[in-house]
């Protein structure tokens, strides 16, 4: 499993710019830099905004969305929310789980 580069077109229609393939599905990543604290807010506001385009992603590829806010801490980049690392690994477990039960049907 890798993370790749969404490509251009999802970035336009469904605001994806990493993707995760799952099987014939998969799961989206937006990442949001956040030049620090402050600017989380807005992130956020841009989050709710962005959920209809992420929702039809969804919809056609079986995978959530997950948003994740980059913040620079020390000159490297770090992930600001990190329950999203949680958040992911669970999709990741039920996607697997549905690609076990497919074969299964065969």
């Amino acid at each position: 499993m890798n993370i790749q580069p969404a490509p251009d077109e999802w970035d336009r229609l469904y605001n994806v710019d990493f993707s995760i393939k799952m099987g014939d599905n998969y799961i989206g990543l937006q990442i949001k830099p956040a030049g620090d604290v402050s600017h989380i807010p807005q992130k956020f506001k841009e989050h709710s905004i962005q959920e209809a385009t992420h929702k039809k992603f969804t919809e056609k590829f079986g995978g959530k969305v997950f948003y994740v806010i980059s913040i620079k801490e020390g000159g490297k980049k770090k992930i600001h929310n990190t329950e999203v690392i949680s958040e992911i690994e669970a999709e990741i477990k039920r996607l697997r789980a549905t690609i076990t039960t497919k074969s299964r049907d065969f």
